[in-house]
């Protein structure tokens, strides 16, 4: 049966709209003062309809070929994008793929999608749902942020002529709630920093949920390594690790000399998942003025990253990755909020691919032990569980066809 799309508020079904009680740091991996997401809602997107999964500080998506997987990486993507100011229009460049194929139109023709999540952080755990309207025409048509039952913003879509959503929001002043306009190709949450002055009680915690919402998604690095373009020499640049990890070997040159701490980890990860003696993995600079990522042998013999394959590239890359930051990878962290009190969020799909089951479980137990410290967290779709299933820290979610 396809699931209608209502526009104006979320309205959700109650087995999805069940409150988080508020939680200490078992199994999420970050200390109590770091914003981080516990649950992601699909109550309509794609193949999922009343959908909710929780999130810890290693989050494994598994299940057949077509049982969702991607898109449940997708909707976390989209709404951190959406956190981070985007355009709907650049977060969902084909909007029709996300509503669910049976979604039947309203009598104005309308169909759409709803996604959402938890935060937990210092402010308990926040909730924000949001319905997008795809057909006739892109645009965020209800938002809803939530706390403790208190509902803080919640938007809604009065007059479609208009390229704007009608906000109310929690004020606990002389009135309970301020209204205005808010524009419909926006997430709501994202810009109440702009819009809500911070003098009374209810305004201060309107801005305090709004602010822990986007500090936990904000900073996420959607990671696919793709062997074909990590085997040349790439030009010096920025040392920031591209989505695809094309420039694997210049940011190999630059982490190699900034903590050598951290290098050693990626030596010590790079000699159980690659074949052969390792002694080390460095960026080489050629005469031309480009770098190649090489191993060390350790008896005279380098042998150029061209000549891995692509399982030991992925798996080399990925655990880069774990190992660094946002210094290092190319993502967008909440400027205003100090480091120390941000996560990390990498996505990969098809996190295993290539990979054989001993590289998996080494990238699987280094991503546990970064978890565990709190400043990475790793949400990806695997195809084989097996072996890690049962790990402590980790969160598998078996989706089915």
């Amino acid at each position: 049966m396809g699931v209608p799309f209502v526009s104006g508020a979320v309205s959700l079904p109650s087995q999805v709209c069940r409150e988080v009680e508020p939680s200490g740091t078992a199994g999420h991996g970050a200390p109590p003062g770091r914003p981080r997401l516990t649950e992601l809602r699909l109550s309509a997107f794609a193949g999922h309809r009343r959908a909710a999964f929780p999130l810890g500080a290693l989050t494994l998506f598994t299940g057949p070929s077509g049982s969702g997987k991607t898109s449940a990486l997708r909707a976390y993507e989209a709404l951190a994008r959406l956190a981070g100011g985007a355009g709907v229009g650049e977060v969902f460049p084909d909007p029709v793929a996300c509503v669910p194929e049976r979604a039947r139109p309203d009598a104005q023709r309308r169909r759409g999608f709803r996604v959402g999540c938890t935060a937990d952080g210092p402010e308990g755990p926040v909730r924000l749902d949001v319905a997008v309207q795809a057909e006739p025409e892109l645009r965020i048509v209800g938002e809803r942020l939530s706390a403790a039952g208190v509902v803080l913003l919640e938007t809604a879509l009065r007059d479609p002529s208009r390229p704007c959503v009608q906000a109310a929001w929690h004020t606990a002043g002389q009135s309970p709630v301020t209204r205005a306009p808010l524009p419909d190709d926006r997430l709501g949450t994202a810009l109440l920093p702009l819009r809500v002055a911070g003098k009374t009680d209810g305004q201060r915690r309107v801005l305090a949920a709004a602010e822990q919402m986007v500090v936990a998604l904000r900073s996420v690095f959607a990671c696919d390594p793709r062997p074909e373009r990590m085997r040349d020499a790439v030009p010096l640049g920025s040392g920031r690790l591209l989505a695809g990890c094309d420039n694997l070997a210049e940011v190999l040159w630059r982490t190699r000399t900034e903590c050598g701490q951290r290098h050693a980890r990626l030596v010590a990860a790079a000699r159980a998942g690659c074949a052969g003696a390792v002694a080390d993995v460095v960026g080489e600079v050629l005469a031309d003025g480009t770098v190649r990522g090489v191993l060390d042998r350790g008896d005279g013999v380098r042998t150029e990253l061209g000549r891995l394959g692509d399982g030991e590239l992925r798996y080399l890359a990925l655990s880069l990755v774990l190992l660094t930051g946002p210094g290092v990878l190319e993502v967008d962290p909440v400027g205003e909020v100090p480091a120390a009190m941000q996560t990390l969020t990498v996505l990969a799909d098809g996190l295993d691919r290539g990979m054989d089951a001993g590289q998996r479980g080494e990238l699987l137990r280094l991503a546990a032990q970064m978890g565990e410290r709190g400043h990475i967290r790793l949400v990806g779709a695997v195809g084989d569980v097996s072996g890690v299933a049962e790990a402590a820290g980790v969160t598998v979610v078996h989706l089915e066809a």
